[in-house]
């Protein structure tokens, strides 16, 4: 990369970072939030590091701790190519500053190289807490040469290059054909909500594994599969031929063909960098049309339909804001399909348990799915540098949180009230207690709604440069989840609880009247401030 290059490049580094941001800001309540940011982040590192560890601990105690480095190269390359597809879009292409950067004077190849670079770099730590963990867990069992350790580090700075320019190249074909599209996210949405779901039953696979004393026989055929995929993705192989047997030409392979793919992906990206952006920030005209009546809508219901437009325009907002809808439709068919009974069986584990006692909790357990991310939680900081728009609109404030709050409601009511329908129906539980359990989750909803705008509006933060940051990583999602989170699980084990001698029909009235006073007074909040 010339000169220039690197200087973009430390300037994209700078602008993002979250130490420089904490040296420079006043903001004692931005410092606070890139301090709880960083915490959280370790956390995680940690996590995925006694993964790593754990991972060659159990390979060793088998004896097949050679297939640690093909597992190593696999588990980095998969999580960075689906980590960078995600990103793809919104990052490396349709950013904000992308109007600052062309006009600077660079190729535009060169930016692209830059983004790209940028979004490797901040990869690079869950990468090497990967890798580095797993070259300690294989050191302590293969007892390697010595020579092996700087050649492991040195491969896994360019272990993630491949399979993020599969991804970046992938995202750049899908942001290529559909630029000008108005269905340009559906494919990477699609593909989110798949990989989210996979990940939701992988925690019942590896569950079966352990309760059915099969982990050994499951590392054999993870190591037979893992060689598997070697054999027809190279890099796994060059990496491990490097590792385990000093390859110096596997290195070389791997170090050569990741610059060459780098260089080759990002002229071929420049030459329609900025056709894709242009039609990524603009909207798509349709060839054909129809005349046809304009709808006429209130103020409040046009803003709601406005929410729905920025929704679905956004993977990134569709997957975070409708995930739990899906999963809850999904736990409904599971339950129809496989009974209540058995679904109660499943998770006590066989225990004793009468499933009738379950019942009060249905409509926490639906809300457990639906009302841990609310669109008005974030809605908000969304509108960002068109906040000034939104200042001059001849509308009043509680108009605009209104129709914010309405469309959350659109959202989660159909939903709520399908999947209580369906458990009721399962569970066989009377008709006045399935009635009565529908308005306790429509009153879920209301509260879900009002709360949420709350905290979107006391911490709505203006000034991100990625959605990313307001959607998932937001003081305010934090501030609407975590207590939720955990009051709603309380909840679950009081309705249980109470529900062993208290009428079911009495107690879902009594949480209904609760919920709904703190529904109303969140909203009073909302209308008055």
């Amino acid at each position: 990369m010339r000169s220039g290059g690197v200087l973009l490049l430390k300037a994209l580094l700078l602008s993002t970072s979250q130490r420089n941001l904490y040296r420079h800001s006043k903001d004692k309540r931005k410092r606070r939030r890139i301090v709880a940011g960083t915490i959280g982040y370790s956390l995680l590192l940690l996590c995925i590091v006694a993964f790593g560890i754990l991972t060659c601990f159990g390979y060793g105690v088998i004896g097949i701790i050679d297939a640690a480095p093909v597992m190593c190269a696999l588990v980095v390359s998969a999580l960075t190519f689906v980590l960078t597809l995600f990103k793809t879009n919104g990052y490396l292409f349709g950013f904000r500053e992308y109007d600052m950067l062309l006009a600077l004077p660079f190729e535009t190849s060169t930016v692209a190289a830059c983004k790209f670079m940028c979004m490797y770099i901040k990869s690079l730590p869950w990468c090497l807490s990967i890798s580095l963990s797993m070259m300690v867990g294989y050191g302590c069992f293969a007892h390697p040469a010595v020579v092996v350790y700087p050649v492991w580090l040195v491969l896994s700075l360019f272990l993630p290059i491949i399979p993020m320019l599969v991804a970046s190249f992938a995202g750049f074909v899908i942001a290529r054909v559909s630029a000008g599209s108005k269905k340009a996210h559906v494919v990477q949405t699609v593909l989110t909500f798949v990989f989210i779901i996979l990940c939701f039953s992988l925690r019942f696979i590896v569950e079966g594994m352990f309760e059915n004393n099969q982990v050994a026989q499951t590392l054999q055929m993870a190591s037979a599969a893992t060689n598997d995929a070697a054999n027809v993705y190279l890099p796994a192989r060059w990496f491990a031929s490097a590792v385990t047997r000093c390859d110096w030409l596997a290195l070389l392979l791997l170090v050569g063909v990741s610059t060459l793919l780098f260089v080759v992906v990002f002229r071929i990206v420049g030459r329609s960098y900025r056709t894709i952006n242009s039609a990524l920030q603009s909207h798509a005209a349709s060839k054909r049309f129809t005349m046809a009546e304009q709808r006429q809508r209130s103020v409040v219901q046009a803003i709601a339909h406005k929410e729905y437009k920025r929704l679905t325009a956004s993977t990134v907002y569709m997957t975070n804001g409708a995930m739990g809808e899906v999963l809850a439709v999904l736990l409904a068919i599971v339950t129809l399909v496989l009974g209540f009974n058995n679904i109660v069986g499943i998770v006590t584990r066989g225990a004793p348990i009468d499933p009738a006692i379950i019942q009060p909790a249905i409509p926490f357990v639906v809300y457990f799915c639906i009302g841990m991310v609310a669109t008005t939680v974030c809605s908000p900081s969304l509108e960002g540098k068109n906040y000034w728009i939104v200042q001059s609109l001849p509308i009043e404030k509680r108009t605009l949180y209104q129709g914010k709050m309405l469309f959350n409601l659109y959202l989660t009511v159909p939903f709520m009230t399908f999947s209580i329908v369906c458990l009721c129906i399962s569970a066989r539980v009377p008709v006045l207690d399935a009635v009565l359990y529908v308005v306790l989750g429509l009153a879920l909803c209301a509260f879900s709604t009002a709360w949420g705008c709350v905290c979107g509006i006391r911490h709505m933060r203006l000034d991100w440069e990625n959605e990313v940051e307001v959607i998932k990583q937001g003081a305010a999602v934090t501030i609407y989840l975590l207590p939720n989170m955990f009051v709603t699980m309380g909840l679950v084990v009081l309705a249980v609880f109470l529900g062993t001698f208290v009428a079911h029909w009495l107690l879902a009235l009594a949480f209904t009247l609760v919920v709904s006073v703190l529904a109303a007074l969140s909203y009073r909040w909302v209308v008055t401030r």
